[in-house]
């Protein structure tokens, strides 16, 4: 994997650059659609590439070792070929799991044991087998082993567990470095800053992971329920510690907003299934604001639902015709609103990458939020 940074915006930290995969280029900002099963929901891969404009989707390294298992992906030749997408990919570890299915594990430094939420079948995660695990799905960038900490959490516990991801992440080089790819292309990996909200511990973290000199970092455990400004102060520490001339991922964030703002700190990878749940219940991103589709007042209205967008549905379809579709249920519901929501996600960032190539990042940012903060 090689980083190229183009330009820095003046008035910020942001920067426009591009990741080059041997699935492709990745241009940088860049938001990635998750597909947390080797499907993003509702969505065709060819939507994906033509309609929203994806250049890298997520795959879930637990979900995906359940179903539809190991066995049958290396025998597909990977999640690549599994499900016809031929450009990057990235797996989260399964990390976050150890956070969301809190009630279905126990963690010890040997690594985590699951209770599977399908079968009730029980499962241990360690640091080797997770990348062991990856190498079979085959994915371009895969993410070390990581704990997850809740919000709030108390300062001993975000410390002891930043350490233990610490340990793992040592194991996770160890393993990855004495292994290769199944497939006959490269991976990276990606380590993953931890610290909760505590910024001598986000500051310990961001230097032990800058120490293992991989290609790229990550920045995990925000957006999991603290207040805005903190995950903005934690991620303008850690960015200020990780080197510059490598990519920097804040996984799982987040709103359009929350993007913009955190372009401008340093950001270049954002993952998030926000568009995509909140488009299957009704709630769409514009450029103008928020919209609840099912909400009375869209009944007869029947203009584009974003006049603004960049995606075929924003003009083929109205505001009325899709709040009948989600009202009533429909699958094309759910498909519309979607691709909707990720099509303006993936403008957003294309165009802050625009405005910083064009020297006019920070003024264009604090023009977008403002218009973002309305519900319409």
């Amino acid at each position: 994997m090689k980083f190229t940074i183009y330009n820095n915006d003046k008035g910020s930290k942001a920067r426009a650059g591009e990741i080059l995969t041997d699935h492709g280029i990745i241009q940088t900002p860049i938001f990635m659609p998750v597909g947390t099963a080797g499907s993003v929901k509702a969505v065709h891969q060819h939507e994906l590439v033509n309609d929203i404009k994806a250049q890298i989707i997520l795959g879930n390294t637990y979900h995906l070792f359940l179903r539809p298992s190991l066995s049958v992906l290396e025998k597909a030749g990977g999640l690549h070929k599994f499900i016809g997408w031929d450009k990057p990919m990235l797996t989260d570890s399964g990390g976050y799991q150890v956070y969301s299915l809190s009630d279905n594990r126990k963690i010890k430094e040997e690594g985590v044991k699951f209770t599977s939420h399908i079968n009730g079948s029980k499962l241990f995660f360690t640091p080797e087998s997770v990348m062991d695990i990856q190498r079979t799905i085959g994915a371009d960038i895969i993410m070390a082993f990581d704990e997850c900490t809740p919000y709030p959490c108390e300062f001993n516990y975000a410390k002891k567990s930043m350490e233990m991801t610490h340990r793992w992440l040592k194991r996770c080089c160890d393993r990855f470095d004495s292994t290769s790819g199944k497939y006959g292309y490269d991976q990276t990996l990606f380590p993953i800053v931890q610290g909760s909200v505590y910024k001598d511990l986000r500051v310990q973290s961001a230097e032990t992971i800058a120490s293992f000199n991989r290609e790229g970092n990550a920045i995990g455990g925000l957006s999991v329920g603290e207040p805005a400004e903190d995950m903005y102060a934690m991620t303008e520490v850690v960015c200020d510690i990780l080197p510059k001339e490598k990519p920097r991922y804040l996984m799982g964030v987040g709103t359009p907003i929350n993007i913009l703002e955190s372009i401008a700190l340093g950001i270049d990878m954002f993952d998030c299934v926000m568009p995509t749940r909140n488009a299957r219940n009704g709630m769409l991103f514009t450029s103008q604001g928020t919209i609840n589709i099912k909400n009375e007042k869209w009944k007869e209205d029947f203009s584009p639902i974003d006049p603004f967008g960049s995606s075929y549905v924003d003009n083929q379809y109205s505001k009325a015709y899709l709040r009948h579709l989600i009202v009533s249920k429909e699958i094309l519901g759910a498909q519309i609103a979607t691709i909707h929501n990720l099509s303006f996600y993936l403008w957003l960032v294309k165009e802050a990458r625009e405005q910083i190539i064009q020297g006019t990042f920070s003024e264009w940012k604090n023009k977008m939020v403002k218009q973002l903060s309305n519900k319409l």
